[in-house]
């Protein structure tokens, strides 16, 4: 009989033991979840990098202002549709869409025997990439 008594004793205080550790899980989770929760809903996308505009080129900029335009512009990737798959000569998984800062109107000029490009204005576009 003595040997009934402590083993009840022993899964008293494991069951008891469990549910104390139990109820910190659900405190430390709730508290998790409402951190979560109070933080601020900022699209992080483009941290870092800013609107596209006309800034100054400082390596340009000796004689006379130089300005290009400079920035970012949408982009994004999504799962290549079942039904473009199989038009693609090479199926690829992931198809990407993106607009780039582009010149809207710009002239030549020559600044130290090189001629460079100053643009007036920018917008998103086309994006186009010159291989060297």
């Amino acid at each position: 009989m003595k040997g009934k008594v402590s083993l009840s004793i022993v899964s008293a205080v494991t069951t008891m033991g469990s549910g104390k550790s139990a109820g910190l899980s659900l405190l430390l989770l709730s508290f998790l979840l409402y951190v979560a929760d109070s933080y601020p809903n900022i699209d992080f996308s483009n941290v870092g990098c800013e609107e596209c505009a006309l800034k100054k080129n400082n390596v340009f900029s000796r004689d006379r202002p130089v300005y290009q335009c400079m920035g970012c512009c949408f982009s994004r990737a999504y799962p290549t549709p079942l039904k473009a798959m199989r038009t693609m000569t090479i199926p690829k998984n992931i198809t990407s869409e993106a607009t780039c800062c582009v010149a809207k109107h710009s002239y030549e000029i020559e600044v130290a025997g090189i001629r460079v490009r100053n643009h007036t204005g920018c917008h998103c576009s086309t994006c186009y990439f010159h291989k060297i």
